[in-house]
């Protein structure tokens, strides 16, 4: 006697297919092994990616370029030696200035420990051919406005500070008769330097020849400089023009903590009324757009 019911043995059909066992597939014949492993739609490359060309020729020129970078920096930051020559010409220079010069003068033993100012006025000719002085101003005080809540200053607001310490490092290693010569005026006609250079020699005897040239040609750096300021300031009626440079040291380390410890005195490089030199280069009109408003806010104090 079957163990199911008649109801239940009635109801089956004899031409549906029988149930596959649980291990085997609908389409898969009994005794057939099943594979396991899945088809694969389509081969797995297998080849790893290559460099194009192009990418490894610009990785050689930024390694070049780092090498070059570095050893030029090496070069301008370390002491002066003949590798330098390795580098030809005004390259180096030309390279590191202005935008990428470097020096150790925050660093011991001897960071940086006073301020320097670059004063300037000028002689305007007037329509009647009077000639009126101006009053003096600071080149570095409008500069230094391009510093003020600028978290990225440009190198243009340090050109009249740098200036200014160069002037005034070559008029102290001048001898005091040199120096009271630098005091003099000299403008008159195109050899007015050339006048002055000669004038420094003879007072001490050919000593110090080296001195006096390193000295003319900050005067003429400072004299195209303070050129473009003038006219920046009171247009193209200049016809002389005189500077002043002046350091004073801050308060001395040992005294940082001294409430009535007062600055050093300052300390001045005088120079005389100069003629107008301008450089190959120089844009006055570039010039004047910059410096005249920054001038225009150290006045209106």
């Amino acid at each position: 006697m079957s163990v199911l019911s008649p109801e239940r043995d009635g109801d089956a059909r004899l031409d549906e297919p029988l149930a596959a066992p649980p291990n085997q597939k609908p389409d898969q014949k009994p005794g057939q092994k099943r594979n396991r492993k899945p088809a694969r739609s389509q081969a797995v490359s297998t080849t790893p990616k290559r460099r194009t060309r192009g990418a490894r020729v610009a990785v050689v020129i930024v390694g070049l370029f780092t090498a070059w970078h570095i050893f030029a920096s090496f070069l301008w930051i370390g002491p002066v030696t003949p590798l330098r020559q390795v580098v030809p010409g005004n390259l180096l220079t030309q390279y590191m200035i202005p935008w990428l010069g470097q020096s150790w003068s925050v660093f011991a033993p001897e960071p940086i420990n006073g301020n320097y100012d670059l004063r300037i006025r000028a002689v305007l000719a007037g329509d009647d051919g009077t000639e009126i002085a101006t009053k003096w101003i600071s080149a570095v005080d409008a500069e230094q406005k391009m510093l003020v809540h600028n978290l990225f200053p440009p190198r243009a607001s340090n050109l009249a500070t740098k200036q200014a310490s160069s002037l005034k490092g070559a008029w102290d290693a001048l001898t005091p008769e040199q120096q009271k010569i630098a005091a003099l005026n000299y403008f008159k006609g195109d050899s007015w330097l050339g006048r002055m250079q000669v004038a420094m020699n003879e007072v001490n005897k050919q000593k110090n020849t080296m001195a006096v040239a390193t000295y003319i040609v900050q005067e003429r750096y400072t004299d195209a400089y303070a050129v473009q300021v003038a006219r920046a300031v009171w247009g193209k009626s200049v016809v002389r023009v005189q500077y002043q440079t002046s350091r004073q040291n801050i308060i001395p380390f040992e005294q940082r903590n001294n409430p009535d410890a007062k600055l050093p005195p300052l300390q001045y490089a005088n120079t005389g009324w100069r003629g107008l030199i301008v450089m190959p280069g120089q844009n006055e009109q570039q010039f004047a757009e910059i410096f005249a408003p920054l001038n225009a806010k150290v006045t209106q104090k």
